[in-house]
């Protein structure tokens, strides 16, 4: 019985030599987001690539929200491709299969829930053509929420086009990427296999071991948006802390890739970046359902694997806050 999280790095098989290959292999990983897939794939058909430089396919790991094969054929009007799985297979296997099932020498894992701006395959595709040594690239990127509005954006990592200096380094520290602004060489998946271990946080481990092996280019131009919303798997994961237990685990598997000087002071530094990440998504947790007990479920997760006096300040606030709040109901049930 094949295991949903692989203990080690699936093996992605070559493609047959008597193929004729696109440049493109756009892979989009799907499971019960049917409500944001219209928009996933329209994204990618405005850019008119056609089907000799792109190849575009779903890949649907069984969702039972809608007919996801008819929405397909409606929406890409025969120029997307449909592959369903027999069963649910989980998140990993099912990017494993993206990756196998991709002919294309650039695969770019688009989740159904995300979106590429214009122009993104055309930027991605100049960075590996000017820098053909890399074994990925990626754009800067921003957060939207279940509707589409903006939230946020990261910083960025450099001011102009061009390959990242000491990147394992920092990569290694931690998430920096999300799966939208990416674009790595099938052959660096071929080489390096795919992803495994735990299914939040296996892309950071799969990032940081293609920084280990290649060199990275990046453009500080935002061209892929990611959609936060609590129905996704790391919004999921989020409400039981599984999300926390998870990235543990990837700092430990990130861990063999790093230097060994550099391990002990990028563990310490990743520990109290997600400490503090955590608390931030408990907030949020706060601030969109009131769920008081998963709230404080997150908080002492939290604590138990890092503790400084900024993160305890922050605990004891948003403890206030759930207790203001229970108050403030009993005070409008006597008045």
């Amino acid at each position: 019985m094949v295991t949903r999280i692989p203990l080690s790095p699936p093996n992605i098989n070559p493609v047959h030599d008597n193929v004729d290959r696109p440049l493109w292999s756009v892979m989009i990983p799907v499971y019960n987001c049917s409500q944001y897939l219209v928009e996933t794939i329209e994204s990618v058909l405005r850019q008119e690539f056609p089907a000799d430089r792109m190849q575009i396919e779903v890949v649907d790991d069984a969702s039972t929200d809608a007919d996801v094969e008819d929405l397909v054929k409606k929406v890409g009007k025969g120029r997307v491709q449909y592959y369903r799985q027999r069963s649910n297979v989980g998140s990993l296997r099912n990017f494993e299969t993206c990756i196998n099932r991709a002919q294309g020498k650039l695969v770019h894992l688009l989740h159904g829930d995300d979106k590429v701006k214009d122009g993104f395959y055309a930027k991605m595709e100049s960075l590996f053509h000017s820098y053909p040594a890399i074994g990925a690239a990626f754009c800067r990127y921003c957060y939207i929420d279940s509707e589409g509005n903006y939230l946020e954006r990261p910083s960025r990592e450099r001011d102009t086009d061009g390959i990242l200096d000491d990147w394992l380094m920092k990569i290694g520290e931690r998430q920096r990427i999300q799966y939208v602004a990416i674009v790595v060489r099938r052959e660096v998946y071929e080489e390096l296999g795919a992803f495994y271990g735990v299914t939040y946080g296996e892309d950071w481990e799969m990032w940081v071991r293609i920084a280990r092996y290649y060199q990275v280019a990046y453009t500080p131009i935002i061209l892929a948006e990611y959609r936060k919303h609590i129905s996704s798997i790391s919004g999921q994961k989020i409400l039981d802390a599984q999300n926390l237990r998870d990235i543990m685990k990837a700092m430990e598997l990130i861990q063999h890739h790093l230097p060994d000087m550099y391990r002990k002071k990028l563990y310490n530094n990743s520990l109290k970046f997600y400490a503090h990440y955590a608390i931030r998504d408990a907030n949020e947790v706060w601030m969109n359902q009131h769920n008081k007990k998963a709230v404080r479920f997150l908080m002492w997760e939290t604590l138990k694997v890092y503790k400084d006096p900024s993160l305890i300040w922050k605990c004891f606030k948003l403890y206030s806050k759930t207790l203001i709040n229970k108050y403030d109901r009993m005070f409008a049930c006597i008045v």
